[in-house]
């Protein structure tokens, strides 16, 4: 197991490296913002001295070196409009797009799991048909229209929830997280369960074809056949299996709702960094887009790691073929 981490490190370094030279040129090379940041009516000496302040007068290739040294450093550079360093900005919006993100994976996991299990254990019956039926409209119904309908009707018309922001919050471990007051729970609660949608449906498809699949295999007979009771055969041995390929699907997918929560955070107003970024790309602050490029891939790397150690934890065989490599 060690060496498997080890090796995936260094890959993961290698990518990374090969990442920020793509999205740096990828980057660097749309517009210009010194025309946006810059007076129409500004002479050229001034424009000048923004060029060079901002370090666009460097060739780009230099302009990456220079970059490449900073961030080995822990320096992702300063946003041009805030004036802020761009790491700093989007760890201070961090928390609240992950506990975003992590509150829609719960969500879709507690509901989903056994929701997709008794459809796969009772596939004729009119409760499974309507639970597949909405797993279909989760996946078709265009996230921005579910959010504002769920906005008109929770908000608006009924007034139960707020429609915006992210409401009270207090420090856990040093963190500020609106999970910890009630203020905070019903502000998350419609842009979770928004963003939650789309991973539901998938959740309820992956447990269904599993739970089916895993149902006709020997095991499950042999264990019949010895007296267990359907209800340990099903939460102790079936149960184990369809986590294998749920586990590895909602490892990326949790990495996809982190990096594509933009959505949801523009329809709710959400203070994270998929509002941050909407923000920066209108004003062209290149070093906010790079460092919140990078802090995703970044993301993506560990989650990767994360799914591969616990996919060898949950299936005995994945451990064995590391231990034969």
């Amino acid at each position: 197991m060690t060496v498997f981490i080890i090796r995936r490190l260094m890959q993961s370094a290698f990518v990374l490296l090969i990442m920020s030279l793509l999205v740096f040129v990828g980057v660097f090379a749309i517009g210009n913002p010194v025309d946006i940041l810059i007076a129409a009516d500004a002479d050229q000496a001034e424009r000048d001295r923004a060029i060079a302040a901002l370090g666009l007068d460097l060739p780009l290739w230099e302009q990456y070196l220079v970059f490449l040294k900073n961030a080995a450093h822990g320096d992702l550079g300063k946003s041009f409009v805030f004036n802020q360093p761009a790491l700093q900005l989007i760890v201070d919006r961090m928390p609240a797009t992950l506990e975003l993100a992590f509150s829609a994976m719960v969500i879709a996991i507690l509901l989903g799991l056994p929701l997709g299990m008794y459809a796969g254990f009772q596939p004729h019956s009119r409760t499974a048909r309507a639970i597949m039926a909405g797993s279909i409209l989760g996946f078709s119904l265009p996230t921005f229209w579910v959010g504002l309908m769920m906005i008109m009707v929770f908000a608006v018309q009924l007034g139960w929830l707020p429609s915006t922001g992210r409401g009270a919050t207090a420090t856990v471990l040093g963190i500020k997280t609106s999970l910890a007051t009630w203020d905070g729970l019903a502000h998350v609660l419609l842009p979770a369960i928004n963003l939650a949608l789309f991973k539901l449906s998938l959740v309820i498809r992956l447990s269904r074809a599993g739970m089916r699949e895993n149902m006709l295999m020997d095991y499950v007979k042999f264990a019949r056949a010895k007296g267990l009771s359907m209800r340990r055969v099903i939460f102790v041995h079936v149960l184990k299996n369809i986590l294998i390929p749920i586990v590895t699907v909602l490892g990326l997918e949790l990495g996809s709702v982190i990096a594509f929560s933009v959505v949801t955070e523009s329809v709710f107003a959400w203070p994270g960094m998929g509002k941050l970024i909407i923000d920066s790309i209108n004003r062209l602050d290149r070093p906010i887009i790079v460092a919140y490029l990078l802090i995703t891939v970044t993301m993506f790397i560990v989650i990767n790691l994360v799914v591969d150690v616990l996919y060898s934890v949950l299936d005995p065989r994945v451990r064995l073929a590391e231990a034969k490599a």
